[in-house]
């Protein structure tokens, strides 16, 4: 059955981001999956290859303390011990599961007040959808409040990208942080 048959659901975006006054880059999905939302936490899906790729690039090799793990609450630490900054563009919207092609009457967060309160010298989006969204939501406020700040779209660590391998949204990840100035791994 496709999405546009399935019935749509108004969702509301109900824990907040992740950031501190260290965060330099922030990465940006659309809106959490609903595992996700289940957990309240970002990239919870047991087959999002999310935090593989940022172990993959940030995680120090030769500790085997630093890991992302499986709960919110070490993802949580992980990101902020790397300076990841982690929201959506969505506050809420109407949506068929996780289905980022179904999303309609989206209604943007406001990223003014973080990036206004921290040295975030990068904006990420995770996903085409996050990236269209972005453009068409965020851009034009954030240039109203006179903030200039780059954008990098990603491609997707959904399990719904599965023509991508976890190497090539490693290498995927790897250059876009490298393009932007982010130091990463290089394994």
């Amino acid at each position: 059955m496709n999405t546009s048959t399935k019935q749509l659901t108004h969702v509301e975006h109900e824990f907040g981001p992740v950031w501190n006054s260290e965060s330099r880059i922030l990465i940006l999905g659309s809106m959490p999956s609903p595992k996700s939302r289940e957990a309240a936490f970002y990239y919870m899906h047991p087959r999002n290859r999310f935090w593989p790729v940022m172990e993959a690039l940030f995680a120090e090799p030769t500790d085997l303390t630093d890991r992302a793990g499986d709960t919110p609450e070490s993802r949580c630490d992980f990101a902020l011990q790397h300076g990841i900054a982690l929201w959506d563009v969505i506050a809420s919207c109407d949506i068929t599961g996780a289905s980022d092609a179904s999303i309609r009457n989206a209604i943007p967060n406001d990223l003014v007040p973080m990036l206004h309160s921290t040295p975030i010298s990068h904006i990420f989006t995770t996903g085409a959808k996050a990236a269209q969204l972005y453009r068409k939501l965020i851009a034009p406020n954030l240039a109203a409040a006179g903030i200039d700040i780059g954008m990098t779209p990603l491609p997707s660590t959904s399990p719904a990208n599965a023509a991508m391998r976890l190497p090539d949204l490693i290498a995927a990840y790897r250059n876009a942080f490298r393009a932007a100035g982010v130091s990463v791994n290089m394994r």
